[in-house]
């Protein structure tokens, strides 16, 4: 079976069944303060160790990597901002509810959180499952802010787990067919480490993540209305190609 399509349907089963659970766009759009909205249920008072969290590096800035139970913790306690990192579009379509969009890794030219106390908790997050989060936790870092983590998990377990998010494409039987499109490649050992980007051919959504030890990379490609014939523009370190999303979703991407 073509990857693509099991993986698409596969998330068309899972968000279907959340289908009661998901909320339409209520407009915050980029103006979000980053806090969800009130809970009804607010989790008791608990200790958390962010000291045991695993970390990720970004030009040298050590990002911790917060579990998807924690950040739900500080959300339903509205004791962390939270911060969607990738571009508008991916954020417009689908995001956490009340999440601000501050694109990795530098954020907006009008970014939210410069209005921010730097003393605030925040959580970044992405789809890759955490590669822009950690390069914008890493920028926030850099920026003086004090209490900065990424989310290891990224976005997809949050839809899973049926907790709340916002979008144009969270309504119904839309939000039941938000795809997944998973992509291969392979690139040369030597650039290990090293960015691997796969962006719509106008630029306006991006996922990132990074080559492996033994040079290869995956990705999981949340874009909506895409079709067999929609051009992706895939540059990894040392190749940069031109593929429909049907030919990126068959085969092994290489030079």
């Amino acid at each position: 079976m073509n990857r693509r399509h099991f993986l698409a349907a596969g998330t068309a089963v899972t968000a279907a069944g959340l289908a009661g659970c998901l909320g339409g766009d209520d407009g915050q759009g980029s103006s979000a303060d980053g806090y969800g909205p009130d809970s009804e249920e607010t989790p008791d008072e608990r200790s958390i160790d962010t000291d045991s969290y695993e970390t990720a590096s970004y030009n040298g800035t050590e990002v911790p990597l917060a579990p998807l139970e924690d950040v739900e913790y500080w959300y339903l306690r509205q004791e962390a901002r939270i911060v969607d990192t990738r571009l508008e579009n991916s954020y417009e379509d689908l995001r956490i509810t009340g999440a601000a969009l501050s694109t990795a890794p530098n954020g907006l030219d009008n970014d939210p959180t410069a209005d921010w106390p730097q003393e605030d908790r925040i959580v970044t997050y992405c789809v890759c499952p955490h590669t822009m989060a950690v390069q914008r936790a890493a920028t926030l870092i850099d920026a003086g802010f004090e209490d900065v983590y990424a989310l290891d998990d990224g976005l997809e377990p949050w839809v899973v787990n049926g907790y709340p998010i916002e979008g144009d494409e969270v309504d119904g039987q839309a939000a039941a067919q938000l795809p997944a499109y998973h992509v291969e490649g392979q690139s040369d050992p030597a650039y290990a480490g090293e960015y691997i980007s796969v962006r719509t051919a106008s630029g306006d959504k991006e996922e990132m993540s990074v080559v492996d030890p033994d040079g290869s990379y995956e990705l999981t490609l949340h874009f909506a209305n895409l079709v067999d014939d929609s051009v992706l523009e895939v540059d990894a370190p040392d190749y940069t190609r031109e593929l429909t999303l049907e030919e990126a979703t068959s085969d092994v991407i290489t030079a």
